[in-house]
């Protein structure tokens, strides 16, 4: 056990008042959960509105977007899988494990990158029709994500190892990672698009060359004495111990965003079932919403990373009116972001759909899917806490099922039932009926949890 004094960091986590700290910890990774939404978000912008083609490259960037997500949930194994751990390694004083947990994670994602990126080539053309992907949106599909997976190393690198920098309590480290690769995308696209005519592909190669500035930064930090967790070439040697523990805790958000892309893909294949003629417009409907979704889920996303480091440092501890505080003031800061995502999508979804098109007939129609779709998602300020909490104090089984609950096993049943009744607008109505169950369930494991863990740390 390295038993030396602890860093300043560790004090912080220890002894800080919560509100403030979780505050600051969280205001840079929100920050940087915003910028880094802006990645794809930016690229569908642009693509949205270039004259002519726009609408239905829009549909192709669409159809591309489950198979990101994919790739992007596999960073999710190594890194919020390992980071949490190594935190409550810091916290139980034992320095060397925790530094395991990082390498560990860096030869994971290596191994990941090459899998994913020689595979998904392969089968490029068979993969995107069997995303929903027709003869007139593959060409847009096709060239987006072949130009995509070449920077998938980059990707998983930056994402994989970027909480590792996070759970030391350097946020304001971790946001710079995602800020200089993302604020490059976005001066990129607009030259590679529109100056160079490079449309659709001029999109794929501003993001892979921002991934590839994020992953320079994420290993010049983790190599550098600032960090309290180093890289070494002795401790990447695979440790089956390790990464078994890594991956039983990391499956939980890894399945949550393949969850979401399971959805996608399925509400796709719904929406032009049941949409008609229209099916088409519904997918870059769809689009839209989800790229919203993603800028306004961001800060939520923020609040339980910033909130992470101190919750895996005091289960680590066995501090549980710290733990208590942390989850109580998270789900203050969780809860006021939720309504203003919920008034901002009931008040001005036409406003906001004008953010990536210009097609009239496609912001009417996603100015009602958005009130659908959106309507119940104040809830979710108190669902992702109480989800995120069990993930942050290392329990492998509840973050797994919670993972899972609120996409696969609710909405996509109701995906498939409600549109016999409301046709296509039961496939969006599937999205909010199910915010309100998970919502629901969880908070009530949770608390009985909670309690557990109290007579547990009284009686040790």
């Amino acid at each position: 056990m390295d038993r030396r004094a602890k860093p300043d960091i560790s004090r912080q986590l220890a002894n800080a008042k919560i509100l403030p700290l979780l505050i600051r910890l969280t205001i840079p990774v929100t920050v940087a959960q915003l910028v880094n939404a802006l990645y794809s978000i930016v690229d569908r912008m642009y693509i949205g509105h270039m004259p002519g083609t726009g609408t239905l490259a829009l549909s192709g960037m669409g159809l591309t977007f489950p198979i990101i997500m994919v790739i992007t949930a596999f960073s999710c194994l190594p890194g919020m899988g390992g980071a949490p751990i190594a935190a409550i390694a810091i916290g139980a004083g034992d320095r060397h494990l925790a530094q395991r947990y990082l390498n560990n994670a860096f030869t994971m994602l290596l191994m990941i990158s090459a899998i994913l990126t020689i595979g998904c080539l392969l089968i490029l053309d068979p993969m995107l029709m069997a995303f929903g992907a027709s003869e007139a949106t593959l060409p847009y599909a096709r060239q987006y994500l072949g130009i995509y997976l070449t920077g998938t190393v980059f990707m998983e690198i930056a994402m994989g190892l970027n909480p590792f920098i996070n759970t030391q309590g350097h946020t304001g480290i971790g946001t710079l990672t995602i800020v200089m690769g993302a604020l490059l995308n976005i001066v990129l696209d607009p030259i590679f698009i529109y100056v160079l005519d490079l449309g659709i592909s001029g999109a794929a190669m501003a993001t892979v060359i921002s991934q590839m500035v994020s992953a320079a930064w994420v290993l010049r930090f983790l190599c550098s004495k600032k960090s309290l967790l180093r890289l070494n070439f002795q401790d990447m040697k695979p440790d089956r111990q390790v990464i078994r523990a890594t991956c039983a805790l990391g499956v939980s958000p890894f399945t949550f965003r393949i969850n979401e892309s399971i959805v996608v893909i399925i509400l796709n294949r719904l929406l032009l079932y049941y949409g008609g003629a229209a099916g088409e417009l519904h997918i870059a409907s769809m689009a839209i919403l989800s790229s919203l979704g993603q800028i306004f889920f961001m800060p939520l996303i923020g609040i339980i990373s910033g909130a992470q480091p101190i919750l895996s440092y005091n289960m680590g501890a066995k501090n549980y009116p710290r733990l208590q505080d942390t989850v109580k003031y998270a789900r203050v800061l969780s809860i006021a972001c939720a309504l203003t995502m919920w008034l901002a999508m009931i008040l001005f979804p036409g406003v906001l759909s004008q953010l990536f098109t210009r097609d009239a007939e496609l912001i009417r129609l996603t100015t009602m899917t958005m009130r659908i779709m959106f309507c119940t998602v104040a809830v979710l300020g108190l669902q992702m806490v109480n989800q995120n909490a069990f993930v942050a104090m290392g329990n492998a089984r509840y973050s797994f099922l919670f993972g899972i609950m609120r996409k696969l096993l609710i909405l996509v049943p109701l995906a498939f039932l409600l549109p016999h009744w409301f046709g296509v607008w039961g496939v969006y109505m599937a999205e909010a009926v199910s915010n309100l169950l998970t919502t629901i369930v969880t908070h009530l494991v949770f608390t009985r949890y909670m309690s557990g863990l109290k007579a547990r740390f009284e009686a040790a």
